[in-house]
């Protein structure tokens, strides 16, 4: 099984070439009665005191799924971009791969008219490309019809402009990070949700040509689930960014969330690849969004257009969180910091402005 993570390409500074990132991971499903899959549900089961009925449902069994494989190291993958087939690089030991290709700017024109994007992402282009089908010489990993079918695909954004960078997790969608039993409940027994109105605001800043960024603490196993929850909530698709996990690191999803560091640094490379475009970071109270965003305004105060926090109820009391946030806010220039709880309060923030 492939799972191409969406991702990006940016122009080389002062020439007419692009380079695409081309990333995902390769695993293979663990058996239905295997030993491993058995523990990790009987824990889960326990977690969440779930019945039978539940360990059948569609959606647990879905999910369960995300998570219960084995990674596949040491496997070659390539693709097919425009006709071309295209190493893709070699898969690690935990099942992940990562390539960087260079395109030149007559090759991004008609991928991404082959594409179709004009309509997919407001001011960006978006390229998309397939997992190619080994020959018999080509040895490597016996792709499965649901490997071989398996697509991705690559936001070209250009170097001026405005990029949102947005957290998932009670930011666009309701998940409950601060309860541990409802944050997997709604990860594994529940449809995700959208937090009401954030896709009507996320479209009106596409519209004038808007890039996104989703940046993460969700696990690389829920990519796919992701990108259709975002399609589905009517979200603008974007790179996606999110946590390595592994069941044996911890508990069964036990530990969600990533820590400050780890998110600031994914924050980070991407202001690093785009250095002519500013960038408005979007996140939300419960976890440690305010103390990354605050820290890269403070060290790119040229670059970040502001910064709106989602006020969620958390651990603390409202009394410390206000707090907190008033705090954080005197790091950032003045009139950047926007603390909300009705996303209509952001329709006063205008792209570029």
């Amino acid at each position: 099984m492939i799972v191409f993570f969406p991702t990006y390409a940016r122009r080389l500074p002062g020439e007419k070439r692009w380079q695409a990132t081309v990333a995902g991971m390769i695993s293979r499903p663990l058996p239905p009665k295997s030993h491993r899959r058995s523990l990790a549900v009987g824990v889960i089961k326990r977690l969440l005191d779930l019945d039978e009925t539940h360990l059948q449902s569609e959606v647990f069994q879905r999910r369960a799924d995300a998570f219960l494989f084995q990674r596949v190291a040491g496997e070659r993958v390539s693709i097919t971009l425009g006709g071309r087939r295209i190493d893709a690089g070699q898969s690690d030991r935990v099942g992940h791969f990562q390539h960087l290709i260079e395109l030149d700017d007559a090759d991004v024109d008609a991928l991404a008219e082959a594409s179709g994007s004009a309509g997919k992402g407001g001011g960006c282009r978006w390229l998309s490309y397939a997992a190619a089908i080994p020959s018999d010489a080509d040895g490597g990993v016996d792709l499965t019809a649901s490997a071989a079918a398996a697509t991705g695909s690559i936001q070209v954004i250009d170097e001026d402009g405005l990029s949102v960078i947005s957290d998932i997790d009670d930011t666009v969608k309701v998940t409950n990070v601060a309860n541990r039993r409802e944050l997997l409940a709604n990860t594994l027994l529940r449809e995700f949700s959208a937090v009401p109105g954030m896709a009507e605001i996320y479209r009106h800043w596409q519209e004038s040509g808007t890039a996104f960024h989703y940046v993460s603490a969700s696990p690389w196993q829920l990519a796919n689930c992701l990108g259709g929850f975002l399609r589905d909530a009517g979200l603008p698709a974007g790179s996606m960014h999110l946590k390595l996990f592994r069941l044996k690191d911890s508990t069964p999803l036990g530990r969600l969330p990533s820590r400050k560091r780890s998110k600031r640094r994914s924050v980070e490379n991407i202001v690093a690849d785009f250095p002519r475009r500013r960038f408005l970071l979007v996140g939300d109270s419960g976890e440690r969004d305010p103390e990354v965003y605050a820290e890269v305004a403070r060290r790119h105060p040229d670059r970040v257009a502001g910064v709106a926090i989602r006020q969620v109820e958390g651990k603390q009391s409202w009394d410390k969180v206000r707090a907190r946030l008033e705090r954080l806010a005197r790091r950032v220039p003045g009139g950047r910091w926007h603390v909300f709880t009705d996303p209509a309060e952001l329709a006063a923030i205008e792209p570029g402005g």
